[in-house]
């Protein structure tokens, strides 16, 4: 406890001084990744076939890939923040006044830029770097490969292996964390609904099961074991969605989920651009800045899983497919939740209102006694513990059986969630380990899975969750240099890629005199 300790004090010293001084750098980059994905989708480049022969075929059908992309990519976080998110940020944020209507539609504006575009960006940037160079270019699947157009063959020598090894830290880190924080959020669902202590016990014969479970899947590879669970995850959600707004404010979850969509698109450039130069308040540095390094050490990761399952798309498939289907079901399923919660928080609001409408008829001097509105029962318990958020909303929608259905398949919902990052991440860990080899040994499989738990375990015990978290700030500067890097080197060698015209048969294509005149099909067909 004493080294967490120390640690924390030295994490958080190191972080303040990052987050107050190169804010505007992982802020700028984010959006620039944004940005050159967005251009590359649109492109003429976007018809290159993330592979060595261009009549190649993906792998995965659409609705297994998107499963499983989603799956690894957010599953676990957004089922985590989809209530807890937008309670904070109605209580507080920078732009509008808390616990107002205003605040309301501002809460889920903010929450949408925090799980939309800018993070899976920075996964698809990986993604696409890692499926160009290996599956295009021929070469390793390991990170190393997106340095050979700046260092040549020496991927091959130190500079490649210490590339490699950085990124296995830093997977393993971003796993185990992520993973610590669900299983705590399961052990709350289990005592808000059975009634089971919260304690390191109950934790470590979760992580302990639901990694064996994982180890298993793993090992079933990722075409039987890691597809199956994605679909699973998927159809749970979808169920989980279809009950809360059959009985939830079912109207006014579509209201705010295409009003904030809107407000998301109209703001986008203010918001991903916006460094709070003026007043430099403590919300930004707790949230987006925050935020940005966190998915950074989650980017490497889940971008080679991504990778993983993408061969033989096309560029604009894959940023297609991984960047804006993901961020459309994110807005759904936040719009689900956090909107019925931020409806249950709205009407014992206006209930508070008329009560004390009521005391100012009855006795007006009541009203200067009364209390001010803090917040409704989701907020108040966010505020207590935000693991408990989600299931303090099931239990206002309903307070009998269904209630109570809804949280168990909540808390099954999370433990697959969990299984499938922990196989996932831990395929990504053993392709790192066998130099790149997508079919790692078994035994590296276990190996790896029995680590992941352990770390996870590690950091439960320790309570070093606060140190982790700044942790995260601190890895995820080099990590946004790497990414930068990618950027740069992607860009570099998809321009000496043929010209769309190379790929017409030999005798329509244009000669070197004629490239800048249209091309006439008549004589030379004939």
């Amino acid at each position: 406890m004493i080294l967490a300790n120390k640690a924390g004090h030295y994490f958080e010293t190191l972080a303040t001084f990052l987050l107050y001084n190169m804010k505007w750098f992982s802020i700028g980059l984010v959006s620039l990744v944004v940005a050159f994905l967005i251009y590359l989708m649109v492109s003429r480049y976007g018809h290159i076939r993330l592979s060595e022969n261009d009549n190649d075929k993906p792998e995965f059908s659409f609705w297994a890939w998107i499963s499983m992309l989603f799956s690894g990519g957010m599953g676990i976080g957004l089922v985590f923040w989809s209530v807890a998110e937008p309670m904070w940020h109605y209580a507080d944020n920078p732009f509008t006044e808390g616990l107002t209507d205003e605040s309301a539609s501002m809460s889920m504006q903010l929450t949408f830029y925090h799980w939309g575009l800018h993070p899976w960006s920075l996964f698809v940037i990986v993604a696409l770097a890692l499926s160009y160079f290996s599956y295009r270019k021929g070469l390793p699947f390991t990170f190393r490969s997106i340095l050979y157009p700046i260092v040549g063959e020496r991927i091959y020598g130190p500079i490649g292996h210490i590339a490699d090894i950085i990124t296995v830290a830093v997977t393993a880190f971003g796993i185990a964390q992520t993973l610590s924080l669900g299983v705590i959020q399961i052990n709350s669902g289990l005592q808000q609904t059975f009634g089971i202590d919260i304690s390191l016990t109950t934790q470590t014969i979760l992580i302990v099961t639901l990694c064996t479970i994982a180890v298993g899947s793993v090992l079933s590879g990722v075409g039987r074991g890691i597809r199956l669970l994605s679909q699973w995850n998927m159809l749970l959600s979808l169920l989980l969605v279809l009950i809360v707004l059959a009985i939830g404010p079912t109207r006014y979850i579509f209201n705010i989920f295409f009003e904030s969509t809107g407000n998301y698109l109209q703001n986008i450039v203010q918001m991903g651009l916006w460094t709070d130069t003026q007043k430099d308040t403590n919300w930004q540095s707790s949230w987006t800045s925050f935020y940005w390094p966190w998915w950074m050490t989650w980017a490497p990761f889940v971008g080679m899983f991504i990778a993983r399952i993408s061969k033989g798309r096309t560029i604009r498939e894959l940023i297609g497919g991984a960047l804006i289907a993901p961020t459309a079901i994110a807005f759904l399923w936040l719009s689900v939740f956090g909107g019925s919660a931020l409806k249950i928080e709205q009407d014992e609001r206006n209930a508070f209102e008329q009560n004390n409408v009521a005391a100012q008829v009855s006795n007006s001097e009541q009203v200067i006694k009364q209390d001010v509105f803090i917040g409704g029962t989701v907020l108040k318990a966010t505020k207590e513990d935000s693991t408990r958020a989600l299931f303090t909303l099931f239990n206002n929608l309903d307070e009998g059986l269904l209630g109570t259905i809804l949280s168990i398949l909540a808390c099954i919902l999370l433990a697959t969630y969990f299984i499938t990052s922990a196989d996932s991440g831990t395929l990504v860990l053993c392709i790192l380990d066998a130099a790149g080899d997508t079919e790692p040994p078994k035994s590296i499989r276990v190996l790896w899975g029995v680590a992941i738990a352990v770390i996870s375990w590690v950091l439960i015990y320790a309570g070093g969750l606060q140190a982790i978290k700044f942790a995260s700030i601190i890895i995820g500067f080099p990590i946004s240099i790497f990414i930068l890097m990618m950027g740069v080197t992607l860009f570099y060698s998809i321009r000496r890629e043929p010209k769309p015209w190379a790929m017409l048969p030999q005798h329509v294509r244009p000669g070197k005199d004629q490239l800048d005149e249209p091309i006439k099909h008549t004589n030379t067909i004939n």
